[in-house]
């Protein structure tokens, strides 16, 4: 099982304090970098900047939405980090919100399934050098060779509901699941299988962002609190949450009650059942359990609240010792 640390981008932190997380995981050994996007920083600037700023580790940058960044701009934006960082670089698709691509950035977000797939279908083309001629039902690209070296990096989609899980089982070298239970891993992972059973193909390999925190304090799961509230009355987290045992929260969260009210609902373990928090015995044995759910690699999300850029964190579960 390879491990991999995520730029955490809370909300309640200072955005450069992701550069120090980029920093710490190079230094601990960890294999990659996962560099998300969402109010902060560009994707590719941040990878740039993380590439520059650090020695060796990896970089895996997404998941973009796929609504929001066409394929082209995708691919250019992927091999301009690959040239001026030198980095093994990786570009992971997804779906986004309602909210981030419809309100934020004015676009439509529909048929995210079948956009996710010809998305997919465009890069292949692109990231292997070859010139894209491809006119899809929401995704198209005419003409385009990448003027670059390409990069030749593996797609990673993100996925959740059983239509993106299809789409990453047709087209995908790894589907990436975001915050889940064990026992939904393990779900996802079989269908996950069955779709690409049914392509012909191998099964892709399965990453999994989980939050976590060594020896959390009070701040620490409550900054991982309010990092959940989005998720609970969504459709498909809601019903994981709910097979996790909190049903009667989730029905509270689908009454649409005020944020703070919401916030002050959720209870701790609720963190623990889609993460990893703990001692690092508990963490260790809750690590076996995703393996065994059928995990490849485990990529950390670090709390940081009470435990400056996640550093007792990620020492405790590096591959290798800070030097």
């Amino acid at each position: 099982m390879q491990f991999s640390v995520v730029t955490p981008l809370w909300q309640d932190r200072a955005p450069g304090e992701n550069m120090e997380v980029a920093r710490l995981a190079d230094q601990l050994g960890f294999g990659d970098l996962w560099i998300g996007e969402m109010a902060t920083y560009d994707a590719f600037a941040f990878a740039t900047a993380a590439g520059l700023q650090t020695r060796q580790i990896g970089l895996a940058i997404g998941p973009l939405a796929v609504s929001v960044r066409s394929p082209m701009t995708i691919a250019m934006g992927v091999a301009s980090v690959a040239d001026l960082t030198g980095r093994r670089t990786q570009i992971a698709l997804g779906a986004s919100s309602t909210v981030v691509v419809e309100e934020w950035h004015g676009r439509e977000r529909a048929r995210t399934a079948t956009h996710l797939d010809e998305t997919a279908q465009i890069l292949l083309t692109l990231l292997a050098g070859e010139k894209a001629n491809f006119a899809g039902a929401l995704a198209s690209c005419r003409g385009y060779r990448l003027r670059l070296d390409a990069p030749r990096t593996p797609i990673t989609i993100a996925a959740f509901g059983p239509a993106a899980v299809r789409a990453a089982g047709r087209r995908a070298d790894r589907m990436l699941l975001n915050m889940v239970t064990p026992a939904s891993l393990e779900m996802l992972r079989g269908q996950l299988a069955s779709a690409a059973q049914q392509a012909g193909r191998d099964t892709p390999e399965v990453a999994v962002w989980l939050p976590c925190a060594v020896d959390p304090q009070r701040e620490t799961i409550d900054q991982l609190k309010r990092a959940i509230v989005g998720y609970l009355a969504a459709p498909g987290y809601g019903e994981m949450m709910m097979q996790a045992g909190f049903s009667e929260l989730v029905a509270f969260a689908r009454s649409r009650p005020h944020p703070k009210a919401l916030l002050e609902a959720i209870p701790d373990e609720l963190i623990a059942a889609v993460g990893l928090v703990g001692s690092e015995s508990v963490i260790a044995s809750r690590i076996e359990e995703y393996r065994q759910a059928g995990a490849d690699n485990i990529c950390l999300v670090p709390a940081t609240a009470g435990d400056a850029h996640g550093e007792r964190t990620l020492r405790a579960l590096a591959p290798t010792p800070m030097e």
